[in-house]
């Protein structure tokens, strides 16, 4: 197992990741806590325009040729609104944060450092652009959800550790379709931020 951890710069290698990459989201974020029942078709039309605004990373772990984890960050001021209008309302500027979407790895890879390396190459991202502060989101769910596992992994410790904090009262609210369901439904995101 030779596990490399890398940035893809190159635009023909970044799309050339993409149906990977879907896969990837699609069998990680199925389980809990986000239990979302994604499709190839979004994934790749979603990451394509994640990874083609400017200044953003994509960060890839591969085993072999084989892509086991990515993360991805940009500027806030590229992001939704879902993601900026909370914080500008919060009185943040969005144009001094830079936003880490997801981090996701297959579970078999868990506990050999790849998540720090994930956070790693994106905070000198944020850095070398110029950014002040480093934020991601975070699905809330109830601790008596029915899906919910009896032991869900935790990673409070771990962000927490990196430096990162939740904001009280900072959320906002994306809209998925959970395994089971036949329609998408609301989901509140926990803003989680540090300074860089």
């Amino acid at each position: 197992m030779t596990i490399r951890v890398r940035s893809l710069t190159d635009t023909q290698e970044r799309q050339a990741a993409i149906p990977a990459l879907s896969d990837l989201r699609i069998r990680v974020f199925r389980d809990w806590p986000y239990l979302y029942e994604g499709t190839a078709d979004y994934e790749a039309e979603y990451l394509a325009e994640f990874i083609g605004a400017p200044g953003a990373v994509l960060v890839v772990a591969t085993d072999d040729v084989a892509v086991v984890g990515a993360a991805t960050a940009s500027p806030m001021a590229g992001q939704k609104p879902e993601f900026q209008e909370p914080l500008q309302r919060r009185g943040l500027d969005v144009a001094r944060i830079f936003y880490f979407g997801e981090s996701v790895l297959l579970p078999q890879y868990h506990g050999q450092g790849i998540g720090h390396q994930f956070f790693d190459a994106r905070e000198a991202a944020a850095r070398a652009a110029g950014a002040a502060q480093a934020s991601f989101c975070a699905v809330i769910r109830p601790d008596g959800h029915p899906m919910r596992p009896n032991t869900p992994r935790d990673l409070t410790p771990f962000w927490r550790a990196r430096g990162y904090a939740p904001v009280e009262g900072l959320t906002t609210t994306l809209y998925w379709q959970d395994v089971g369901d036949a329609d998408e439904s609301p989901h509140q995101m926990q803003f989680w931020m540090r300074d860089l």
